[in-house]
């Protein structure tokens, strides 16, 4: 009898479905930002603009300084036609400048908002967390920056590296 209520009690726990376990795995996005995003077409052009830009600047700050140096010479030398037509030419380059600045500098922070909310980049990074936590057999990935409900995490299950090194390689072909 015993032996009969035991081999029914291991047949029954055999039978029984086996519990699936619920894996977590976090993801630091702004890390996977910095460190892909910096790596794309897109992001070296931002940076290619954003350099013409300040190197026109700079140009355009460097002839207002050296037409000021002129302005002083001719001050020095009693010219006060010379002194008032590079004044006015000051002024009148101070104030493109400033324009210019401050419709590129507003130009380039709109293209970098813009970068940052690419629905594109964001697609691919959310697909590659979707084949990771797939293929690895996560249940849930959690954006560890995002959730102030994360206390403590084992880094076994940040799969922040693996998803920044699987971005760049599909990115490189």
């Amino acid at each position: 009898m015993i032996k009969r209520i035991i081999f029914i009690l291991l047949a029954s726990a055999c039978s029984l479905p086996a519990q699936q376990l619920t894996r977590f795995a976090v993801v630091d996005l702004p890390k996977v930002y910095t460190a892909f995003f910096r790596e794309s077409r897109a992001v070296r052009e931002f940076e290619e603009r954003s350099a013409r830009v300040q190197a026109d600047i700079d140009r355009m700050t460097r002839e207002i300084q050296d037409i000021k140096t002129r302005q002083i010479d001719a001050a020095m030398r009693g010219d006060q036609s010379e002194s008032l037509r590079l004044e006015s030419e000051i002024y009148r380059r101070s104030e493109f400048l400033k324009d210019y600045y401050n419709t590129r500098t507003a130009e380039l922070e709109d293209q970098r908002r813009r970068l940052s909310q690419s629905g594109a980049f964001l697609d691919q990074v959310y697909d590659e967390i979707r084949y990771i936590a797939e293929s690895e057999g996560y249940s849930m990935v959690l954006n560890l920056k995002e959730n102030t409900g994360i206390l403590w995490y084992s880094p076994t299950v940040d799969i922040t590296d693996k998803l920044i090194q699987n971005l760049l390689d599909k990115a490189r072909r």
